[in-house]
């Protein structure tokens, strides 16, 4: 069930927010956006997530520290997505769009059209957060729902194109549940895509030793991983994935703008790290 909604604190007028585990990751993934959509030099134009951090009622800097790489390293991962769902709306200006696992992500308000669908599916503590800090608008629905039981997957559209996207979702599922996602959005969104991200094989090994985060914030344990070089293996959840695409993070400030390049074609960077991966669908699967 989801928790009561918590009540706003009369004497400073933020909103509290508790979260718990994977969940919590929400907040630590809309502080690294505020962080960077803050600075002149922003790669992130992002005022909600500003908006968010500077209303909600939480320790941001005492529990996760600050690091501006962190935070420019987290906008150019979004950017990715964002431009994934720009591209895609350009071409279904009223489609759908279904984020899982979406927590407190401000996609919407940086990169909606106007006609577009929206649904966002996530726990019931993420989701009854998200409904007090960002209400859906007329073109908005969210839904309470473990995303790996599909049963979100009826509230679909079907008659509008379908592009799904899983940002920062899957590493925290245990790779047969992954398998079974992606097997499960190919087979019933034909012609649609799913945009995914991965963390690499040795990133995740860290995270389950329990040696990520620092004395205040543990990163949850990424089960789930893989490594850049390893993308086509996707194809294998379902014969429905029909192609499989590398999305790559462009620009980057500083040291990192002048590194990117190189750890995207020179290996064993540029296969073993971070990706972001866009599975498109068959539009029916051709039955022998």
């Amino acid at each position: 069930m989801a928790p009561d909604a918590p009540s706003t604190p009369p004497s400073t007028g933020m909103l509290p927010a508790t979260l718990s585990a994977v969940p919590e990751t929400a907040l630590w993934t809309l502080y690294q956006r505020a962080a960077e959509a803050r600075r002149p030099d922003a790669l992130l134009h992002d005022p909600k997530a500003v908006e968010l951090v500077d209303r909600i009622d939480y320790p941001f800097a005492e529990r996760f520290g600050h690091s501006s790489l962190q935070a420019q390293l987290q906008a150019l991962r979004v950017a990715c997505f964002d431009r994934e769902v720009a591209d895609f709306l350009a071409r279904e200006p009223r489609g759908t769009v279904v984020c899982l696992g979406e927590g407190l992500e401000t996609q919407f308000w940086r990169v909606d059209n106007g006609r577009a669908r929206w649904l966002s599916v996530d726990l019931p503590e993420s989701i009854a957060l998200r409904e007090e800090l960002l209400p859906p608008g007329s073109r908005q629905r969210y839904l309470a729902a473990d995303v790996t039981e599909f049963g979100w997957a009826g509230e679909v559209d079907r008659s509008r194109a379908v592009l799904v996207t899983a940002q920062g979702l899957l590493m925290y599922l245990h790779p047969a549940k992954v398998r079974a996602l992606i097997a499960g959005c190919a087979e019933r969104f034909p012609g649609g895509s799913l945009v995914l991200d991965a963390v690499p094989h040795w990133f995740s090994r860290i995270t389950l030793s329990g040696r990520m985060g620092n004395r205040d914030y543990q990163v949850p344990p990424m089960p789930w991983a893989m490594d850049a070089g390893e993308r086509d293996k996707l194809r294998t959840a379902s014969p429905a994935v029909a192609a499989v695409r590398d999305v790559r993070p462009v620009g980057g400030r500083g040291l990192v703008g002048a590194l990117l390049p190189l750890a995207l074609t020179v290996p064993p960077l540029a296969t073993r790290r971070p990706s972001v991966t866009v599975l498109d669908f068959a539009e029916r699967l051709q039955r022998s």
